[in-house]
């Protein structure tokens, strides 16, 4: 706000607050004179001459102490416009202090008026008092009460019936919202059904809302219970999104703690809310104070984990933390990011290429990071798929690099974030990762110093490229909305879970293992654009298409997080497995990598093929053994049993220790 604006907007206020002194000047030497003048039934000429210079005394001393009370109570500082019980408080406590001060007055002999006189202008003063300042609200809301009929208004029907849609009725009523007519609530409460909140009447339960939706006429439905469990969070909103309407929601807690919940700032419902997961908590204390005072480098840190790693790293006021990435972009997004949320943190942003070694080598030596994490990595699978020597290079031939440059600049752990993909791999992208594990496994075996780990899980909501903001961008064109296969199913979790769970992961590690984060029920993902389509108030085949493709190569209808021959062991936190390290030849291993990266490095055309000696479980995908590879996975696909066949190894291998 400019210089001028503050002193235009501070000039406004002042003559508002002249206005209400006058007006309660004004008021309190008409509330007295009136208890006198009706003490003697109305008749001036028979009030006695003593009272009437009394009651002038009188009124100038209360006056004044009225005007300081009123302004000590802060009633000339609200915006009564949204006047609320706190200001009706104010009022009240405001009152009680001018109480007392009258009947002291009263005392004093030369301001002695009639007790009835003084009890009635008391009253009428306090009566002008809350006029004043709630006769406004009132006012607006008796308008916007009578215009809520008006044509082309949205028709609003709110889920929950507690002090958040308390909160939006309020706001919309005060007039910010002029768009939106309050039809009803929706309520579970059976104690609540047919009862008014703020005027507006709980019409059901949640298996009213398509009826009361159909009767309405509603358009949009404001989701509003932020204690709600995660899987009756996801049955509301599952009901609701098949009723065509748009679906925002309250923010969170913080929000109704701090009073800011406002119709402008609901967020749309996301697909999260309608996966009914119970949101991963991971009590990190312990692992960010094992951060704390130390130099971390995350390799990718403009990348979508590696940002987020970032952020919470920050939280643990490291000695220095270095992002390290090859896009300039995204690594000066998160860096000022830091800056403005994290102002005291020792933070150093560095483009570079992690196959570059002399680069590496340079960063590692001259700031010595204690621990590193390596998000840094090619990812999207049709992308690699046409130039798999890119895939190679970057993600096998980069992590190699990382790894001995780490031994030798002496960190302390090194972490690789891998994927559910490196297990069975049908693809360049997957198989690379598998490549990029068995480097890590080998280099722990060396016992250089250095603490080598991976960290392996699926899919992340919202993650640069990933399917959801995909969907999104088609929706918003129209469509159609392209998916590959109807049957295609992916495990989902969200970036801030993921990333806490590699953080704890790291902190267990003690060598050579590879993590496997538990990510509950796999989606399918033909659901999730469907389920998409209706949150943005569509219906999918009608106002936007959806599209089968047909798999890409080397794409899996259904992706694993654990090779057979792994096994797994149970960690501290439930939702970490570890998976055993396999027994292999380490210097016939390094003798392949580096004929690989002679290949790559001269765009052999047999890439693929040399990937497949060295990683047994990579099978190459093609397009025309497609129907037979959906047959063959068919029942796995439709059972959906993926998550619990791990957990009944699990159990198997503890049975068997």
């Amino acid at each position: 706000m400019s210089k001028r604006q503050r002193d235009k907007t501070l000039r406004a206020y002042r003559t508002k607050m002249l206005i209400l002194v006058f007006l309660d000047v004004l008021s309190i030497i008409f509330s007295y004179f009136i208890g006198l003048w009706a003490r003697y039934d109305f008749r001036l000429n028979i009030i006695p001459d003593a009272y009437k210079m009394s009651c002038c005394y009188f009124v100038t001393a209360i006056m004044l102490i009225t005007v300081i009370t009123y302004y000590y109570f802060r009633l000339y500082h609200s915006v009564w416009r949204y006047a609320s019980i706190n200001e009706a408080y104010r009022v009240v406590y405001a009152y009680m202090v001018i109480g007392i001060a009258a009947l002291l007055l009263n005392l004093v002999p030369a301001l002695q008026i009639p007790r009835s006189a003084m009890l009635l202008g008391y009253i009428l003063s306090f009566m002008f008092c809350a006029l004043f300042r709630f006769g406004y609200r009132m006012m607006r809301y008796q308008i916007n009460t009578r215009t809520d009929k008006e044509h082309g208004r949205e028709r609003v029907l709110i889920i929950g019936a507690g002090q958040a849609a308390q909160e939006i009725i309020k706001d919309i009523r005060s007039g910010h919202s002029k768009e939106y007519e309050i039809v009803g609530l929706i309520d579970d409460n059976k104690l609540k059904l047919n009862r008014d909140l703020e005027g507006i009447r709980v019409l059901g339960n949640r298996n009213d809302i398509p009826t009361v939706v159909q009767n309405e006429e509603v358009d949009r439905i404001i989701f509003a219970i932020n204690n709600a469990a995660p899987g009756d969070r996801a049955d509301i909103l599952n009901i609701c999104k098949e009723t065509g309407c748009k679906l925002v929601a309250v923010p969170g807690l913080n929000q109704l703690y701090s009073g800011e919940v406002r119709v402008s700032r609901l967020r749309n419902v996301e697909i999260d809310d309608l996966l009914g997961r119970s949101e991963i908590k991971v009590n990190n204390d312990e692992i960010l104070r094992s951060l704390m005072g130390k130099r971390v480098m995350v390799t990718g840190g403009g990348g979508s984990i590696g940002s987020e790693l970032c952020r919470q790293i920050a939280k643990a006021n490291p000695a220095l933390l270095i992002i390290f990435d090859i896009y300039e972009n995204t690594t000066y997004d998160i860096q000022q990011e830091l800056k403005r949320n994290c102002p005291n943190l020792n933070l150093i942003a560095l483009i570079g290429d992690v196959t570059d070694r002399k680069r590496m080598r340079t960063v590692l030596q001259r700031y010595k990071p204690d621990i590193i994490y390596h998000a840094a990595a090619h990812k999207h699978v049709p992308l690699m798929e046409d130039s798999p020597n890119e895939a190679i290079k970057n993600n096998v031939m980069g992590t190699l690099c990382v790894c001995e440059e780490a031994a030798d600049a002496g960190v302390k752990r090194f972490l690789l974030i891998s994927t559910d993909k490196a297990v069975n791999p049908t693809n360049i992208m997957g198989a690379s990762k598998r490549l990029c594990e068995m480097i890590v496994q080998m280099m722990n075996r060396r016992d250089n110093g250095t603490r080598y780990m991976a960290v392996r899980f699926g899919n992340v909501l919202g993650s640069n490229g990933s399917v959801i903001p995909l969907f999104k961008k088609q929706i918003a064109a129209g469509g159609p909305v392209t998916v590959t296969d109807p049957n295609i199913i992916r495990y989902f979790m969200t970036i801030p879970e993921a990333v806490s769970l590699v953080l704890q992961a790291g902190y267990y590690a003690k060598g050579g293992e590879i993590f496997v984060l538990d990510m509950g029920k796999p989606v399918k993902i033909d659901d999730m654009a469907r389920n998409l389509i209706k949150l943005s108030g569509l219906k999918p085949d009608v106002d936007i298409e959806i599209k089968y493709t047909g798999l890409r190569p080397g794409e899996k209808l259904y992706e694993e997080l654990l090779m057979d021959e792994e096994g797994m062991t149970k960690t501290e936190n439930d939702l970490i497995y570890i998976g055993h390290p396999l027994e292999m030849n380490d210097s016939v291993f390094m003798n392949e990598l580096r004929k690989l990266d002679v290949a790559c490095h001269e765009e052999s055309i047999h890439i693929e093929s040399l990937v497949e000696t060295i990683v047994p479980t990579y099978s190459r995908f093609h397009t025309e053994n497609t129907d037979e590879f959906t047959k063959q996975l068919e029942v796995i696909v439709n059972d959906q049993m993926i998550a619990k066949e791990t957990k009944e190894r699990l159990l198997k291998e503890e049975a068997y220790n």
